[in-house]
């Protein structure tokens, strides 16, 4: 072991040995691995499992997966899902009532019970969107109970980002490509191994369990140099950190049309951004009528339902619903959560089937206020 007990360097032939200590303290495994042409969280059963040599191009509307000969596990941006999946359920059970043989109703709230998780591989514009996420189903009044008994049982990995992708900005948002908070280990990814570093309690106790090698000069020098050299290889960036005025100074700009006439109002970009959390809730009452069950499954304010009210759709068209998606995410955010909502990751550009670029939208607006 180093003399700092709270970090070292991880030989990268010995990396099942982090799996095997979280392993050991009870934490399911769960990291990317490449299934149906995309990088996706799944449940890891040995290191064989992670994409070794793996890279993704992305470009807007465009998504593939390369492989090469290469040894290095974590050597690209990102996949669809971030974090958002395994805490804010795409579907569950919020309560059910129950009939009794009496005809009196039962009602009981479901909270699920998950496992002990350890995700290996977050990126910081995700530990970023997590830190929204929280502020939205935890800091609240009345705090979201699955979304918290997830949260608790989370442990996270953390990977700082070295080969952004084409669709990258989190360098213009302040979110990346460098790890900087809320994380339970981060790891840096030399070819010989790994520096490897701890963020909490939890993470010093997997760490005790690791036999490490001191971190020289040099691979600390290296995993500085690379992180750097990420932020300077994005080529996309917003015009600002702060677009409240400018969205909402221009709501009848032309440009909302432009937009318009390409959007599919197909909702990819609110469910690959890992910051999005609308949701709508429906019931489904047993067939005999003894019960129902009320769910919560994720919407989007692309749909028509979602601002659906009484008779009357407050967002029509896809004008509307484009512009509502926009101006909250990098405008009303700052009311609500005192920063923008997009944390720079870039799925909504690589995910939408015809390739409309957020930061090319705002950037037209920024370039000709009406």
């Amino acid at each position: 072991m180093p003399d700092d007990v709270t970090s070292g360097f991880l030989p990268g032939q010995d990396f099942a040995q982090l799996l095997a200590a979280l392993t050991g303290q009870g934490y399911r495994c769960v990291g990317p691995t490449v299934r149906d042409g995309a990088l996706v969280y799944d449940t890891l059963q040995g290191v064989r499992d992670l994409p070794a040599g793996v890279h993704i191009q992305q470009s807007p509307g465009s998504y593939r997966v390369e492989f090469s000969q290469g040894k290095r596990l974590f050597g690209w941006a990102n996949g669809p899902q971030a974090l958002k999946p395994l805490l804010f359920a795409p579907r569950e059970v919020l309560w059910q009532a129950q009939r009794t043989a009496g005809g009196e109703l039962h009602f009981s709230q479901e909270i699920p019970e998950p496992l002990p998780t350890a995700v290996i591989g977050v990126r910081a514009c995700d530990l970023a969107a997590l830190e929204l996420q929280d502020r939205h189903f935890l800091e609240t009044d009345v705090p979201d109970a699955g979304y918290g008994a997830r949260r608790r049982q989370l442990f996270l990995v953390a990977v700082n980002c070295t080969r952004p992708a084409e669709t990258c900005f989190c360098a213009s948002t302040g979110d990346g490509p460098a790890v900087s908070r809320g994380y339970d280990l981060v790891l840096d990814e030399l070819d010989e191994g790994f520096i490897i570093r701890s963020g909490s309690t939890s993470g010093d106790g997997i760490l005790d369990l690791l036999t490490l090698q001191p971190v020289s000069p040099q691979q600390l020098g290296a995993a500085t140099d690379a992180t750097v050299r990420a932020a300077a290889m994005q080529g996309r960036q917003l015009p600002g950190r702060n677009l409240r005025d400018l969205l909402f100074g221009n709501l009848d700009h032309p440009h909302w049309e432009v937009v318009a006439a390409r959007c599919l109002s197909c909702g990819n970009c609110t469910s690959v951004c890992p910051t999005c959390f609308c949701y709508r809730e429906l019931d489904q009452p047993a067939l005999g009528g003894e019960s129902s069950r009320h769910y919560r499954e994720w919407d989007s304010c692309f749909t028509q339902g979602h601002s659906y009210i009484h008779g009357f759709t407050v967002r029509p068209d896809t004008r509307l619903r484009y512009r509502q998606w926009l101006t909250h995410k990098l405008g009303g955010w700052h009311d609500q959560y005192g920063r923008s909502g997009c944390v720079g990751c870039g799925r909504c550009i690589a995910w939408c089937p015809v390739g409309i670029d957020i930061t090319e939208e705002v950037g037209a607006i920024a370039a000709s206020p009406a």
